[in-house]
């Protein structure tokens, strides 16, 4: 155990510098010269790039959150000496999302990465963690309420319907961040099915 310590830390590390790299932020200051964060929703997502830059930077941003999420995961799975390495990995990856080191810490909400992380083990489980989702979303018909019930009840989910290997790992492990993280806007009143927020008044 003592000899994974340090790959372990190496990857783990790599997922949270991966993580914290802020394409929207980057992104809307290069197109718009605004801070992507200051506006809308208030986080560096998709959905608030789409608002304040268009939809296909907007795009662009998903693709490279997705990506962020996917390599860090797809190394570990690939090269990690110990198969718990790759849940940590993928972990540190939606928290360096959340709270980046090159964004002052005010990042993003996790999902896109979440779902990066997802498809590098096993691209059924993406599908499914996105139908729990929307079936939330579409239910409660409240954002953030339906990323907390999804980020709590996806590894469960996984385990019923026989993903056991280690997306369900993956999924315990990015699902309890997520959970955490949409819970500071539990309370927010949402302008449509968006998982963005309205500005407070």
């Amino acid at each position: 155990m003592t000899n994974l310590v340090v790959p372990a830390l190496a990857f783990v590390v790599f997922g949270y510098l991966s993580g914290s790299l802020p394409p929207s932020i980057w992104i809307t200051r290069l197109v718009k010269g605004v801070d992507v964060r200051e506006a809308g929703s208030g986080h560096a997502t998709t959905t608030n790039t789409i608002r304040q830059a268009g939809f296909a930077w907007g795009a662009l941003v998903l693709l490279l959150d997705i990506a962020k999420g996917f390599v860090p995961t797809w190394l570990a799975l690939q090269f990690a000496p110990a198969v718990w390495i790759v849940p940590l990995t993928a972990a540190a990856v939606v928290v360096g999302h959340c709270w980046p080191v090159f964004a002052q810490f005010r990042g993003g909400m996790g999902l896109a990465s979440a779902g990066g992380c997802l498809l590098a083990a096993e691209p059924l489980a993406l599908v499914i963690a996105l139908g729990i989702l929307l079936t939330f979303t579409l239910t409660i018909r409240h954002g953030a309420r339906a990323s907390v019930l999804t980020g709590i009840l996806m590894a469960p989910v996984f385990w019923f319907l026989g993903l056991r290997d280690i997306e369900f790992w993956i999924a315990v492990a990015v699902g309890m961040v997520i959970a955490f993280r949409f819970l500071i806007d539990w309370n927010r009143q949402y302008r449509e099915l968006w998982l963005d927020r309205e500005q407070p008044s």
